[in-house]
């Protein structure tokens, strides 16, 4: 089981504004949109460490 970290990310405005609207319209949490995007930009990268590679779903707050 992974544990969570929580740090602090500043961003511009209009940016968080379209993370949240891009959350809502997938029915996930603004945290939960973000870890996604990470998730898939380290998968595109191949820089996903293997241990995450397969999170169990609803584990990181996505929808199911």
């Amino acid at each position: 089981m992974s544990k969570k970290k929580p740090f602090v990310l500043r961003l511009d405005e209009e940016m968080l504004k379209a993370v949240e609207k891009w959350a809502a319209d997938e029915f996930r949490s603004t945290n939960g949109q973000l870890e996604w995007i990470l998730r898939e930009a380290l998968k595109k990268a191949g820089r996903m460490p293997k241990q995450s590679a397969n999170p169990k779903p609803g584990s990181d707050g996505e929808a199911e």
